[in-house]
């Protein structure tokens, strides 16, 4: 048994799963602001319109951050595999990694935001979020996908920016293998 592979695994668990609970209370605060709803009330009167693109929500945050800790994880993974890992190097990896997933949550919560935006301007005349907050269901669904397109679609450039801020260790030349 690989006693220092168990505890980065469950480190990795923890980490995820802090993440997850913080991107969790982003999207619900930022929606709440952006649609003037409350989720708890919205859960509770069985507001199937809010509870919709709140779930997308939480989905495009996910989609979104899913890759800055995926990245994280391979900066830990080859932090590791190196020579003898100083505390200087473990310190610097942690900054950089909170820096990574806080960034990506904020950009997270401004698409989520940009969201709302390009649905407003693309049903002018309509007040979109007074309709989710109605129960419109059909409004829900169009704001929801466009939730998750954008999610989908700006991910991985989020991802290839935010690679560079992450610390990865040098790799010694004999490591590298050309292609074949």
């Amino acid at each position: 048994m690989n006693l220092l592979l168990v505890a980065v695994g469950l480190s990795k668990v923890v980490f995820g799963g802090l993440v997850a609970a913080l991107g969790i209370w982003l999207a619900f605060r930022g929606l709440h602001r952006l649609l003037g709803t409350d989720p708890t009330g919205d859960l509770r009167t069985g507001n199937v319109a809010a509870g919709v693109v709140h779930a997308a929500s939480l989905l495009a945050l996910g989609l979104l951050v899913q890759n800055a800790v995926n990245a994280t994880f391979d900066a830990v993974d080859l932090t590791f595999r190196g020579p003898a890992v100083a505390p200087s190097a473990l310190l610097r990896l942690s900054v950089f990694s909170l820096l990574h997933v806080g960034i990506s949550l904020l950009v997270g919560t401004g698409v989520l935001a940009l969201g709302v935006t390009v649905f407003d301007k693309i049903t002018p005349g309509l007040d979109e979020l007074a309709e989710v907050r109605r129960g419109n269901v059909a409004a829900a669904l169009v704001l929801a996908a466009i939730l998750l397109v954008l999610a989908l679609l700006t991910a991985p450039g989020l991802q290839a920016t935010l690679n560079g801020l992450i610390p990865f260790p040098e790799l010694p030349a004999s490591t590298y293998h050309s292609p074949a």
